[in-house]
């Protein structure tokens, strides 16, 4: 439980900073985000070849729905991150889950869920 109230305070910590400092573009750092996000796996992985190319073809993905994100919806930046929501909770059930830092699971799929959820509700109030 814990582990998900840290990652919603770290979701809303990052919505109020971005929303503070207008002067950047919400789509891309939000997207940008979403491409970084998918590379930690790459990260957390190197030690073990099939699961570095594996978690290497996820960050790929989340790369292109992060540009395409960013250049054509706000509504696709959004289902990217619910997607890997599901990623991070899926990855422990087929991978071994002791290459990922203990609860990082249920830590980045609130973050995931909560920046998804902005992403949703500001897209629905802004032409973003």
């Amino acid at each position: 439980m814990t582990q998900i109230i840290i990652g919603i305070s770290t979701a809303l910590l990052q919505i109020l900073i971005f929303e503070y400092f207008k002067q950047f573009d919400k789509k891309i750092i939000y997207g940008l985000t979403l491409a970084v996000i998918g590379f930690l796996y790459v990260g957390f992985t190197w030690t073990n070849i099939q699961a570095l190319l594996i978690a290497a073809i996820q960050a790929i993905a989340f790369l292109m729905i992060s540009y395409y994100g960013i250049t054509k919806s706000t509504y696709i930046l959004a289902i990217g991150y619910f997607m890997h929501g599901f990623w991070d909770i899926a990855y422990n059930l087929w991978q071994d889950a002791s290459l990922i830092p203990p609860h990082y699971d249920w830590f980045c799929l609130s973050v995931d869920f909560t920046v998804g959820i902005y992403l949703l509700i500001l897209k629905q109030k802004t032409k973003v």
